[in-house]
């Protein structure tokens, strides 16, 4: 009976029976992959959620799209200028506020606060801008500058990820997960969606860069750039212990045991995306140590963009646009100024004027300009008059009733002044700008019709803008 063929395979051990699921069985497996995993670069609160590994990269989810209307943007950099910059003291001038400085302001509740700082007239077109953003104002020709932007609440948690993600209430997807979701990457051995923070995690941490529940694929790679060592940015890339060939059988191998699993229990999508990420692990190891890797561009680009954390952000993200990377994030906070504006509104201009200004030199020099969209902003703005914490060093409170934001590149019309606010700068009252409506120009700007570029969840149809936003078409080329 032993002999029987029936028996033999009944009664054969076979590799199904050596564990149950395929998650025990990853899990233990993944352990021996840690080196490879990109804990560090994905950050914490990864919400996984992505499609199978693809062997074939014609279908895999990051391929390159077209985007479905024209377009000149392909790509996105972000500067978040976190904390929420004075409108009145950087891009909205305001000569009222001297005539009030010290003074009430009917409605205000408070007295005015004349910035300390000059506004000179730049470019073709004559924009006014702060002496604080010198370097900056040089290109203003290139920027499409918003003075009518508003939002919805003046805290700095809530009004960080609403300016990220569209939402003030559910976890939703980030604008560069919706951003890689709609087009793919244009570079397989990089994530498409890279968010450069200059050390600490900002307020709302992962949230800020998440793909909540968009296929976790589509998540920013939050990567800290404090450090000017390649090895320290990107940890945990290398694996120590095994050459690439070895890597690679190891992989091959659980991407034959989920498939086979897939087919014969259950398919888990966070576990299809913990592989997809050592896959994204396995491809990077070159290719990301390389493009952040300043030190392998010419002595006088790293002059021009300067030896500070944010013109190395900077940098880098040049770097990585070069190499088909869709979306980049750069903090580049400090801004919430109680007290003391006149000293600590000029240090924080001063260190991203300079770089900012060498970005749109660089980008513009190598024909990248036209199609890369660059966005300089802040979650909210500043009230005009004096924050009655500062005392004879006085600075300004929220305002989430104006604040500026500039665009430049990817589509726009530059030199451009959109809105503005009342005499006093406390308000948006003209062309009125809402985060829902820049964002909905940003996808335009894209390719997209932003109530149609949707993901269903839940039994509804979600888009970045909810079910609000306008096209500001007055800054579209």
């Amino acid at each position: 009976m032993k002999n029987d063929p029936k028996y033999l395979a009944d009664h054969s051990l076979r590799i199904e029976d050596l564990f149950q699921t395929r998650r025990q069985f990853l899990n233990r497996f993944g352990m021996g992959l840690g080196a490879l995993g990109l804990a560090t670069l994905l950050g914490e609160g990864a919400g996984f959620g992505a499609e199978a590994v693809f062997a074939d990269l014609s279908n895999h989810p990051l391929t390159p799209k077209k985007a479905p209307l024209p377009a000149k943007a392909k790509h996105v950099v972000h500067i978040f200028a976190q904390g929420a910059p004075s409108q009145v003291d950087t891009w909205d001038p305001k000569p009222m506020l001297a005539q009030y400085d010290g003074k009430s302001i009917a409605g205000s509740n408070g007295v005015g606060y004349a910035s300390p700082f000059k506004f000179a007239k730049y470019g073709k077109a004559g924009v006014e801008v702060s002496e604080v953003f010198a370097k900056t104002a040089q290109h203003v020709d290139d920027l499409a500058i918003i003075r009518s932007m508003y939002t919805d609440i003046p805290s700095h948690d809530v009004a960080t990820i609403f300016m990220n993600t569209g939402s003030l209430r559910l976890s939703k997807p980030s604008l560069g997960a919706w951003t890689l979701y709609g087009l793919g990457t244009e570079n397989q051995n990089m994530p498409g969606f890279i968010s450069l923070r200059p050390g600490n995690v900002p307020p709302g941490g992962a949230s800020n860069w998440q793909a909540a529940f968009l296929p976790g694929i589509y998540q920013g790679t939050s990567v800290n750039t404090k450090s000017p060592n390649v090895d320290q940015m990107l940890e945990n890339i290398r694996n120590p212990f095994l050459g690439p060939k070895e890597q690679r059988h190891q992989l091959d191998l659980v991407a034959k045991l989920n498939a086979m699993h897939s087919q014969n229990l259950q398919k888990e999508a966070q576990l299809e995306a913990r592989i997809e990420a050592f896959e994204m692990a396995y491809r990077m190891q070159m290719e990301a140590t390389d493009a952040f890797d300043i030190s392998k561009e010419p002595q006088n680009i790293r002059e021009l963009y300067g030896n500070s954390p944010q013109g190395r952000q900077l940098l880098i993200a040049r770097r990585l646009i070069e190499r088909g990377v869709r979306f980049v994030q750069v903090w580049a906070g400090g801004w919430d100024h109680h007290q003391d504006l006149a000293d600590r509104l000029r240090q924080s201009a001063s260190e991203i004027d300079g770089p900012c200004a060498a970005f749109l030199t660089d980008l513009k020099q190598r024909g990248l300009l036209d199609s890369t969209l660059v966005m300089w902003g802040g979650e909210f703005g500043r009230k005009p008059v004096r924050d009655r914490n500062g005392g004879e060093s006085p600075g300004r409170d929220h305002n989430n009733k104006a604040f500026t934001t500039w665009l430049a590149g990817g589509g726009v019309t530059g030199g451009t002044v959109y809105g503005a606010t009342d005499e006093f700068g406390g308000a948006a009252v003209e062309n009125k700008v809402h985060v829902h409506d820049l964002h909905a120009t940003i996808l335009r700007l894209l390719g997209f019709d932003h109530e149609k570029l949707t993901y269903r969840y839940n039994g509804r149809d979600f888009r970045l803008t909810d079910v609000y936003g306008n096209v500001v078409k007055g800054i579209i080329a």
